[in-house]
């Protein structure tokens, strides 16, 4: 389904991620639709600050693994293999601001989707992680470069290798979001936050943004490099298989049969 979108008269425009019973996971049609929607947000000069958010009590849990195995499609017309680097692109070509709200689960692709914004607010219910490792990959979305530019290197290292929890205190606390909130109060504080953002001329927000991410360019076009690479090696390894029967079969995956 399309995330369902609305622009108030401040300029702010809701995306709101509408696969509720996937806990907003992805398949190929929201990563298109997710990618379309900034695309033409960046373009509307209606459009001044983008807030993004799950329905249902939650972000998003990442790649939706029961829509593998579909039938291929073919590159979209804007060139990109598939709406994930699609939205890849997008995300980081955008030059407005862009606010998240996160409840719930916020998990791999629906984690780092949100590091990739410029501001990150959270609502108490909220449980992040990054589970590359656990899955027997490596990160995506440039998280390997923006979370450590976020938190520092020591914090981004530990989130990764350990794929733990982590809940809204605790994301306040390392600077993975700005401030937490009761999960009722989380979306309008953002919205808040936003239209206060708004009011601004765009032409200044594009260009306080445009200053911002200058330093990081490099960083990030060399990490989008390296873990596309390094995803397309270990998508479909032994230990990969492993963590995804793990996974569907609900039980603990064992990686130590390939140290053998």
């Amino acid at each position: 389904m399309n995330p369902i979108r609305e622009l108030d008269d401040e300029g702010v425009l809701l995306l709101t991620l509408n696969r509720p019973k996937r806990k907003n996971a992805f398949d190929e049609d929201q990563w298109d639709a997710l990618t379309d929607a900034l695309n033409e947000a960046r373009e509307d000069p209606r459009v001044a600050v983008v807030v993004l958010t799950g329905a249902g009590g939650n972000f998003s849990s990442g790649v939706d693994l029961a829509s593998f195995g579909g039938a291929e499609r073919p590159p979209r017309e804007d060139g990109h293999a598939s709406g994930f680097f699609a939205l890849v692109s997008a995300l980081f070509a955008f030059d407005k601001p862009i606010l998240a709200a996160v409840r719930g689960a916020a998990v791999g692709g629906g984690c780092t989707i949100a590091v990739a914004c410029d501001i990150v607010y959270v609502g108490e219910s909220a449980r992040m992680r990054l589970p590359f490792a656990n899955l027997g990959l490596v990160p995506e979305i440039a998280s390997s470069y923006t979370l450590q530019a976020n938190i520092g290197r020591q914090r981004a290292a530990e989130l990764m290798f350990t794929a733990e929890w982590i809940d809204a205190e605790r994301a306040v606390e390392i600077g993975l979001a700005a401030r937490a909130y009761a999960d009722d109060e989380v979306l309008d504080a953002t919205l808040a936050k936003a239209r206060e953002i708004g009011q601004w001329p765009v032409s200044a927000l594009r260009g306080i943004k445009q200053t911002l991410q200058v330093a990081h360019q490099a960083g990030i076009e060399a990490a989008r490099k390296i873990e596309d690479q390094r995803m397309m090696e270990l998508a479909g390894s032994p230990e990969n298989i492993e963590a995804i029967r793990a996974f569907m079969e609900k039980r603990a995956p064992d990686f130590k049969q390939f140290r053998k």
